[in-house]
């Protein structure tokens, strides 16, 4: 079954906008411009996520639940001991696509701190999200991955699309090169336990890329 929600706006983050705009915490000047910019993006965002449980099942280096079939060894680790995973598509809406767009004509840098907007706020949307399925199953979510991570092919979006029908369910598409619209959009896995497990706010210390822009040292 195919679950849609969708959620309250989660709390800002400004440290971590400030960390996806590379904006030193101290410059006035962008906080000013974050400020500014977050008032004018509040009204257009919207919260929506739709998302299925599967149980998984193991043959010998094969992972299967649903459609999907891998031998992924970034998804294994992720998977480890757990035999349901959650997956699921998140996106915080079209409207704010258009406004980047438009400051990428007027303004480049009010278009590089909407994108810093974006990002934080999908990935907040994610987080309340999970934070949502772990009380509503009494359980806990191992630390999501998503295609493109790891060993992790992009192709597997095909198979996200299919099995959640993202396009009807939360407007989100995907094109021939696997890229998504809305930009600001994320497909994710994340295994269900029963068991305590340490969850990183940040996610870079389980992550092997280690010249990604963005690394939290």
């Amino acid at each position: 079954m195919i679950r849609k929600l969708s959620l309250d706006p989660p709390a800002w983050n400004i440290s971590e906008i400030l960390r996806y705009a590379r904006a030193k915490k101290d410059d006035l000047s962008v906080r000013s411009l974050i400020d500014e910019c977050c008032a004018e993006a509040e009204p257009v965002l919207s919260y929506h996520v739709c998302y299925t449980v599967q149980d998984i099942s193991r043959e010998k280096e094969t992972l299967s639940f649903g459609m999907i079939n891998t031998s992924s060894d970034t998804l294994t680790k992720a998977l480890d001991g757990c035999d349901r995973v959650l997956l699921f598509a998140a996106t915080i809406g079209t409207p704010f696509d258009r406004l980047i767009q438009k400051y990428s004509r007027v303004s480049p840098s009010k278009a590089l701190i909407f994108q810093a907007i974006g990002a934080e706020r999908v990935e907040a949307l994610c987080d309340t999200f999970q934070t949502y399925i772990e009380e509503e199953y009494q359980a806990r979510l191992r630390t999501r991955v998503s295609p493109g991570y790891g060993d992790m092919p992009l192709s597997m979006q095909r198979d996200i699309f299919s099995m959640l029908d993202c396009p009807r369910k939360i407007g989100v598409t995907l094109n021939e090169s696997l890229l998504m619209s809305p930009s600001k959009s994320v497909t994710a896995f994340s295994g269900i336990t029963n068991t305590c497990c340490h969850k990183k706010k940040d996610h870079c210390s389980s992550c092997g890329k280690i010249d990604c822009a963005y690394r939290i040292s």
